[in-house]
């Protein structure tokens, strides 16, 4: 069954209370902690919760849990009982032994009275003690603001036997284990939490169409809309030069801002992460791999072959099958750079306003600075390092390399080599010149992704 989200509402409120409860016992912990797991519940689902808790303390799990007026069949189940009023605790104990306790300090229960109640009557004041009567002592609490119910826990046996108890352990862990503490190991090997947690990210990704299938068709869409507008480029000097130089630049601007929705990745998830991550469910690492393998490849890479495929051939680009390769190739390195710079924003930050303005400025520079807006060697030197940042300046010089190498363009009067119009752009055209826009584009998305993994731990 689905837990919900916002827009689906998924299983009840005690079945979420479980999952809840289920999701702590992943890492099989010796201590559980919740705070008020029965609110907002009815009284049987309540009990139910109560009742799983207490099975689970039975198995030898220490399970430590805040609750306001239980009913009786739950406040019997309780081992130890602490109550607090007003920051202070009034009573720590045997929760068997707590009627008996109020009762020697001259507090009466009624018939049929639920001891959780009668417990609050007293702490608010409004159960009176008979020695108050007797001995002419003011009511709880008292006139001057004091706490007389904490005030007499603390002279009590109970509070002396829990202070010499917390000295015990304290004095056991200053003689023992000072200075020795080590990191929790996880409940799960690695590659098991590896392929549990894709697997979840998998799920999500079909249940959430937006995101999968949506992708997938706006591909398809662009890729259709660029091949019209560039349908079958002419090899002639002016207008084929022209339009592939256009067409590469329409096409890095896609697949550079087309990835502006990957900063949301982290900032949605960020608070589901850091309690599984925090809680042990999984290393930070197992996360990360589940998002690149699981989200990235499929949602990016996948989509982009789909692309490339559809627009390459509409524009009769180079019609040789390795320089295909060579243009998919490209064209996805270029969408995992942009990915990754926004993986490391979305790392980053927790709101996507700042996401925004922090993705957008950076996308804005490298358009600038890639060579096809601005001649590079016009800048002044102080501005003109910027290229060697820029994925735009890389993609776009891949991009030339694959398609004007090996190609004659033509006018009325001569016939022009391609590789004459890529030394025009000082461009190098060797083979190296090829692969080093593409070790670029790597280095780009290895820094940036160390980067986004660095910020998550």
């Amino acid at each position: 069954a689905q837990i919900g989200t916002e827009f689906l509402r998924g299983v009840s409120g005690g079945e979420r209370k479980r999952c809840s409860i289920g999701m702590e016992l992943i890492t099989s912990p010796s201590l559980l902690f919740l705070d008020e797991p029965t609110t907002g519940l009815d009284s049987y689902t309540a009990n139910c919760i109560v009742h799983l808790l207490h099975k689970l303390s039975r198995r030898g799990k220490t399970v430590i849990f805040s609750i306001h007026q239980p009913r009786y069949s739950i406040f019997r189940l309780f081992d130890h009982l602490t109550l607090m009023h007003k920051g202070e605790v009034v009573y720590a104990g045997a929760a068997a032994y707590t009627l008996e306790y109020f009762t020697k300090m001259g507090y009466q229960i009624e018939s049929f009275d639920n001891p959780a109640d009668f417990f609050m009557d007293i702490t608010n004041g409004e159960a009176k003690s008979t020695l108050n009567a007797i001995t002419a002592e003011p009511p709880f609490p008292s006139a001057d603001g004091n706490n007389s119910l904490a005030t007499e826990y603390r002279q009590s046996h109970l509070c002396q036997n829990v202070l010499q108890e917390l000295e015990h352990v304290s004095q056991s862990a200053t003689d023992g284990t000072k200075g020795h503490g080590e990191a929790a190991d996880y409940a799960t090997t690695f590659f098991y939490q590896l392929r549990v947690v894709c697997g979840r990210t998998v799920l999500n990704l079909l249940r959430n169409p937006q995101t999968s299938y949506a992708q997938l068709a706006l591909n398809i869409f662009f890729a259709i809309l660029v091949g019209l507008i560039y349908y079958q480029i002419p090899l002639t000097l002016v207008e084929g030069f022209q339009n592939r130089t256009g067409a590469f630049f329409f096409l890095i601007i896609n697949m550079v801002f087309g990835n502006l929705s990957a900063v949301e990745l982290f900032i949605n998830e960020r608070a589901i992460f850091i309690h599984e991550n925090s809680s042990g469910y999984y290393r930070t690492s197992v996360y990360f791999l589940s998002k690149i393998f699981a989200d990235l490849l499929p949602n990016r890479i996948v989509p982009i072959f789909v692309f490339s495929a559809i627009a390459y051939f509409m524009m009769g680009l180079k019609p040789t099958f390795v320089a295909f390769l060579c243009f998919a190739l490209t064209m996805s390195l270029v969408s995992l750079a942009g990915v990754s710079l926004a993986f490391l924003v979305s790392a980053s930050v927790s709101t996507f306003a700042m996401a925004n303005i922090l993705i957008a400025l950076p996308f804005v520079f490298m358009m600038v600075f890639g060579g096809y807006l601005v001649n590079l060697n016009s800048m002044l030197n102080w501005l003109s390092w910027v290229k060697w940042i820029s994925i735009f300046r890389y993609g776009l010089n891949a991009a030339f390399i694959n398609e004007f190498t090996g190609q004659l363009f033509y006018s009325n009067t001569s016939v022009v080599p391609g590789e004459a119009l890529l030394e025009m752009q000082d461009i190098d055209y060797s083979v190296w010149g090829f692969w080093q826009n593409q070790v670029a584009l790597l280095g780009i998305i290895l820094v940036c992704m160390t980067l986004a993994y660095v910020q998550l731990r």
